[in-house]
């Protein structure tokens, strides 16, 4: 009880405030007597939602899938990759300049190439989403590697600890927090990188939705899909939150001041 009641008081505060600014968004349009199609009331788009709520929990799962699926590349290949230019620096020297050229292009440019190589399924909307998120956990978790305190390393030398003792016992778990606030970075691009997919090419998903919604100047629905999206990003950084709570409970502990 107490979980769930800390919980709720955790999540009352955002809740009124998202309730407070849907109220004032349909006060201020329906006094105003702002068109529709320019930006409809609240109250308009969640009927648009609640009209086809099974299409939308269609189109939502094929992004969150496309997103997880992103994230889970990014932050799999980000993290090896950020051990690797730090554990030896001549590859931080040859790789790392090559990697942030990379990152400079710009993913549309880049997009329909993968289109040409993978086709027009999934498989070139998670390439884009992990190439838009895959930046924010290498230099986070680089960052928390190089952040360990030279005289624990020291000490870990002069126990003779070993190379990979020392790696995934001190270095990693120093760098956590760091990792962890990579991954909340890390998600939220590769759900811009998932849409930017379904923007350049695709037959379903949100962005498909906010692409023909456009094309008709059906307004309320592009406002249903940014609205589910919205949505979406907050859970799923609330669940990298979570897992950061069970992970490094002493930070919640010092936040709270005791």
């Amino acid at each position: 009880m107490d979980k769930l009641s800390s919980a709720l008081r955790g999540w009352g505060t955002p809740l009124a405030g998202a309730l407070s600014v849907f109220i004032l968004w349909e006060a201020v349009v329906r006094v105003v007597g702002v068109s529709p199609i320019l930006v409809p009331p609240p109250s308009l788009v969640l009927a648009d939602i609640a009209a086809a709520p099974l299409w939308f929990a269609q189109q939502t799962a094929f992004t969150a899938l496309i997103t997880l699926s992103g994230f889970a590349c990014a932050a799999v290949f980000g993290i090896l990759f950020a051990i690797l230019i730090v554990e030896w620096p001549l590859l931080d020297r040859l790789l790392f300049p090559l990697f942030i050229a990379l990152n400079s292009v710009p993913k549309v440019a880049v997009a329909p190439l993968f289109i040409i190589w993978f086709g027009t399924g999934a498989e070139p909307k998670i390439a884009i989403s992990f190439l838009v998120a895959v930046f924010a956990i290498v230099v986070d978790t680089a960052l928390g590697l190089r952040s360990v305190p030279a005289d624990t390393l020291d000490l870990a030398r002069a126990l003779r600890g070993s190379r990979l003792k020392v790696l995934l016992r001190i270095k990693l778990y120093c760098a956590l927090p760091h990792i962890f606030a990579g991954l909340k970075v890390t998600m939220s691009l590769a759900l811009v990188g998932a849409i930017v997919g379904e923007f350049v090419s695709a037959q379903k998903g949100l962005g498909y939705v906010i692409l023909t919604a456009q094309g008709m100047f059906d307004t309320p629905r592009v406002f249903a899909a940014i609205l589910i999206l919205a949505v979406m990003g907050v859970g799923l950084i609330a669940l990298i939150d979570a897992a950061e709570r069970r992970a490094l409970p002493w930070r919640r502990r010092q936040a709270g001041g005791h």
